[in-house]
């Protein structure tokens, strides 16, 4: 380059971003850093080193001296403590502090010389009797702390001893003490003369095992014992362990008692009481458990440690035994003996309730007593889907069962509701703070135990040997009254979490209350008003049906399809308030249905009760639509919705089914003959094999008359109704043998159908679906069925209320036994019943060996409902299944289930009433110059009016081909029905001629008659000649 006269040099620039110095102070900076870090964890590790040093020094100075210690001891009382007497255990002894020095647990010699010193102790305490004299001296006093600290540092060498050698000594561990030669034993014989509650160091003793955490010790003893015993096969002896376990509970139970809080992680109720089948092991330590004070104390213990702490709860032994189940089970088993006690407090009960509540809680769901049955019980829950969920061993759970028995629950009952009055009072009083607890103490209790156990067992207690049900009831009234629920106490919150405080009330009031209606009979319910008032029942309808439509509409979490079903353990503490309000939606619609089935039997309260206020116009839109909220509610609470509409939605659903069928039938293929003469038979043979598509399609038919000739007449609709209605008449009549009638006329299936036909099933098959087809095509059938036969078409049970509609005097007798005062064996009466069918009598047992089994004063209600349900539900079961399967093959269960019994017999025969002529004449169209001013009509309407009721079904029939109107009214005839003027002038051959009808068009084709008499005798003529449509 050329010097170009400029001096200054020029800077240089560094195209880095950064300068040299900055990026050299921040590589200063990082090592600095690097090298603090080191110099820091170097200085850690030589402190470390040093701390091990120390530490191995002092351990290595110590273990010295204890082996100085130890040669001192053996040279002065001997290495079989030969040289010991008596005064060695005194105070100014060097005897037990050496001994205390230098005891090591795992040193064998150690462990000869302290059994060997607890053999001198027991000997020497049964010598004099005088334990205190011989640690204290003559005075107690002076020596009084330095007797206590060498005891209790004795006593939990004894202890650790046991604990470090139980494999050794596996034999010995549950020895009596009347094995005083084991080791085992006189380490514990001396362990409960060191512990005597007499003794004035007792407390501290104790104490000091307690802060030692003893009970984490005597449970690995008890579980290895337990494996050995287990195979030796040799339980109900009382143990020496068992002596010292009872004599520790019952010092720490005491008061006062200056002990040490013991942490509740170590304490006797999660490391002993968690040990399944302890009371089994120890029948004696149950005893002693069992006591009033020691069941408060422990109970107000587990209260703190179970709601606060149940994670710590000890796992060790195998995921068939958790922790909380096994405590569950033992606390139960005791807890029946503890209520019975006369002095048991309201406290110790709520304490009680709480704990068993929380962990009853946490067990999967158990439906059976047997691991391999599955019988469903009134109140089930659907166990949820989940991969994992925990098991339970077979004989824990029967532990738990049993445990909830008769007994418990009445003792409990009597405990929590001793002091609350059943009869209701003022609606002004506002329950007090006890009866809160009270009520939500065993609404609590029942609520998880509904869930969790089979409730068969106890539902008939509850409702009949308790006073849960009139207690509730005068609870939740008062509370309704007021507006006002009372929130739960905070040990039962976590249950309810924000929900509304009727939910937990509810939730058991309604499946006992709903069981006690299955028992009582109609006298009691109706007449003697037992066990609600009728004017409760009506109050209590109209509280039901508030809360089922907050859980239903109001409540967004209660939704039935907002997810999977979460009645199964783990989704059930992710979902705790959906889960109840899913468990309380479910038992009030239960209960709902029930009282409305009441209601049908003899009404007490007006039907319009049962419906929701906020059934509107846009609900019922709504409700049409699958996987609405409405939709769901449908399903589960249909009594909300007024009759009227959910036959709308019915008719609605049926005909888009027969829309969507018909848009793809091209043409009518299903075409047949069927003779009027033989119509079941033909009409069997031919249409029997329809399938379901078939079924749901176009039915033509031609009917041939008794001559062999076809009937005039073109099938458009209104033939097959006349088919439908001749067909029901004749399959149905009783003659036929198929079905049988009440002393109401009311049909049901005749039990003894096989004798008659060989195919009664089929034929049975056969009329469910012809039933079924009629239904879905909108055609009314004049085929009355009994209601318990009704109540098969819905797949439910039949219970005793309803024996009067099929056997009156069978009723009356089962009554007159259910209040008969005597003794009932006096009338010799056993678990069989007899049937008669045709002059054949067959005997069958109501029970396995029932013809050996006599009917008593304690199991006469079960007599009552086995003849119930043999007479109701067994003896038609084959023919109502059969009947139900062909039902099934064009009715979906979803369209039966929105009516009761009551509503589906009007579904299948229309209204009752007589026919309403005013409403067909407003729903009526004219045609060929007739109009509704005109003279033959008003003379048409008055002759319809004038006839009698069978007639107006006639007219009907002729003109429909169905003797009853839409169920909604004749706004819903299809066409609506028209009368059309005979063509032609007026002469004396168009008068002559009859009416005459097109019933699939539904039209009257009427001459223009000159007066009344001639048109009502032409009419009545048309419609009773029976002609078939050879008038048409």
């Amino acid at each position: 380059m050329f010097f170009t006269g400029d001096p200054t040099s020029r800077k240089r620039v560094d195209m880095g971003g950064r300068s040299s110095k900055e990026r050299d102070r921040q590589k200063v900076l990082e090592q600095t850093r690097l090298e603090r870090n080191r110099r820091l964890w170097l200085r850690r590790q030589n402190s470390a080193a040093l701390k091990i040093q120390k530490y191995f020094r002092g351990r290595k100075v110590v273990e010295a001296e204890h082996a100085k210690v130890r040669e001192q001891f053996y040279q002065t009382y001997g290495e079989h403590c030969e040289n010991v007497d008596r005064h060695c255990f005194g105070p100014d002894s060097e005897f037990l502090r050496q001994l205390i020095f230098f005891f090591d647990v795992r040193n064998l010699n150690d462990f000869s010389v302290l059994v060997e010193t607890c053999r001198l102790l027991v000997n020497f305490v049964q010598d004099c009797g005088d334990a205190v004299g011989l640690f204290a001296g003559m005075d107690n006093t002076p020596n009084h702390s330095l007797v206590a600290y060498r005891l209790k540092r004795f006593s939990f060498a004894c202890i650790q001893a046991i604990h470090q050698n139980r494999n050794q000594l596996k034999d010995q561990l549950l020895m009596t003490l009347e094995e005083s030669s084991a080791s085992t034993t006189i380490l514990l014989q001396a362990l409960l003369l060191l512990l005597d509650l007499k003794l004035p160091w007792a407390c501290k003793a104790v104490g000091y095992l307690m802060h030692r955490n003893v009970f984490s010790l005597f449970r690995e003893v008890i579980l290895t014992g337990k494996e050995n015993i287990n195979a030796r096969g040799s339980f109900g002896k009382i143990s020496a362990l068992e002596c010292v376990l009872a004599l520790v509970i019952s010092h720490v139970g005491q008061s006062p008692c200056i002990c040490l809080n013991v942490d509740s992680q170590w304490s006797f109720s999660s490391q002993i009481l968690t040990i399944p089948f302890i009371w089994k092991l120890f029948p004696y330590l149950k005893k002693v458990f069992a006591s009033w004070s020691l069941t408060l104390y422990y109970t107000n213990q587990m209260t703190l440690c179970v709601l606060n702490h149940a994670n710590l709860l000890p796992s060790d032994i195998s995921n068939e035994f958790p922790g909380y189940a096994c405590l569950l089970g033992n606390i139960l088993e005791t807890a029946g003996a503890a209520l019975s006690q006369p002095d048991c407090s309201f406290e110790m009960a709520l304490d009680l309730a709480a704990v068993t509540t929380f962990l009853l809680d946490a067990l999967p769901p158990i439906k059976s007593s047997s691991r391999e049955s599955s019988t469903a019980g009134e109140d089930d829950m659907i166990i949820g889907d989940e991969i994992g969920e925990l098991v339970l061993d077979s004989n824990l759970e029967q532990q738990i069962i049993s445990a909830i028995d008769s007994c418990f629950l009445l003792q409990l009952a009597n405990v929590l509701f001793g002091g609350i009055s059943a009869i209701c009072g003022s609606h002004n009083e506002v329950p007090d703070d006890k009866e809160v607890a009270a009520v939500a103490a065993a609404c609590s209790f029942l609520h998880v135990t509904f869930n969790t156990l089979p409730i068969e067992r106890i539902m008939t207690v509850l409702a009949y040997r308790t006073e849960l049900v009139p207690v509730l009831w005068n609870f939740i009234k008062r509370c309704h009254h007021n507006q006002k629920w009372s929130s739960l106490p905070e040990r039962f919150s976590y249950l309810l979490g924000d929900g509304p405080g009727w939910l937990l009330p509810l939730s058991v009031f309604c499946p006992v209350y709903k069981h006690m209606l299955m028992i009582v009979d109609n006298e009691e319910f109706y007449e003697q008003e037992k066990p609600l008032s009728l004017k409760d029942v009506r109050c209590l309808i109209v509280i039901l049906r508030q809360a089922l439509w907050q859980l239903l509409w109001v409540f967004p979490s209660a939704h039935p399809s907002s997810g999977k079903n979460i009645s199964n353990t783990s989704a059930h503490k992710r979902h705790p308030v959906e889960a109840i309000h899913k468990r309380v939606g479910t038992v009030v619609s239960e209960l709902m249905s029930q009282l409305q089935d009441w209601n049908n039997r003899r009404q007490f309260t007006p039907p319009s009760d049962f419906h929701a206020d906020g059934v509107n116009d846009y609900f019922i839109s709504q409700a049409v639509m699958e996987g609405t909220k409405a939709h769901d509610i449908l399903k589960q609470a249909p009594f909300l919705i007024p009759f009227t509409s959910r036959v709308k939605i019915f008719t609605s659903q049926l005909a888009s089914v027969r829309q969507r069928q018909g848009a793809h039938a091209v043409f009518t293929r299903n075409r047949f003959r069927i003779r009027r003469d033989h119509i079941l038979e033909d009409a069997y043979n031919q249409m029997s094999a329809l399938s379901e598509e078939d079924l749901k399609g176009l039915i033509r038919v031609t009917f041939v008359n008794e001559f062999g000739v076809e009937e005039a007449g073109i099938d458009g609709g209104g033939i097959f109704k006349d088919f439908m209605e001749n067909i029901t008449r004749a399959a149905f009549d009783v003659q036929y043998g198929l079905f049988k009638e009440t002393a109401d006329h009311l049909l049901y299936p005749n039990p003894g159908s096989g004798m008659i036909h060989e195919q009664h099933l089929q034929f049975f098959h056969f009329l469910g679906t012809l039933l079924a087809k009629a239904m879905f095509e909108g055609i009314l059938v004049d085929i009355p069925f009994a209601t318990f036969f009704l109540s098969k078409l819905k797949q439910k049970y039949n219970y005793l209320n309803d024996l009067p509609s099929l056997d009156p005097e069978l009723y009356r007798h089962l009554i007159f036994l259910k209040h008969f005062k005597g003794d009932i064996s006096e009338l010799e009466l056993y678990f069989v019943i007899v049937n008669n069918e045709y002059g054949e009598q067959t005997e069958e047992e109501l029970l396995p060996g029932g013809k050996n089994i006599r009917v008593t004063n304690e199991n006469v209600i079960t007599f009552i409902h086995l003849v119930s349900n043999h007479r109701l539900n067994f003896q038609i079961r084959q023919q109502s299944s059969h009947f139900l399967r062909g039902f099934q093959q064009l009715m979906q269960k979803d369209w039966i289930d929105m009516f009761n019994e009551h509503e589906l017999q009007l579904l299948i025969l229309g209204s009752l009433d007589s026919l309403d002529v005013d409403d067909l004449r407003c729903n009526t169209n004219y045609a060929g110059g007739y109009h509704s001013d005109h003279y033959v009509i008003d003379m048409f309407w008055e002759v319809l009016k004038s006839f009698s009721l069978e007639n107006q079904k006639k007219f009907l029939k002729f003109v429909t081909g169905c003797s009853r109107g839409p169920l909604l009214g004749f706004k819903y005839l299809e066409p609506l029905f028209c009368i059309q003027r005979v063509a032609g002038l007026v002469s004396e051959e168009t008068l002559d001629r009859l009416p005459t009808s097109a019933t699939c068009m539904n039209l009257l084709k009427l001459p223009p008659y000159r007066s009344k008499e001639q048109l009502e005798a032409k009419l009545m003529y048309a419609i009773t000649a029976d002609a078939g449509f050879d008038l048409s």
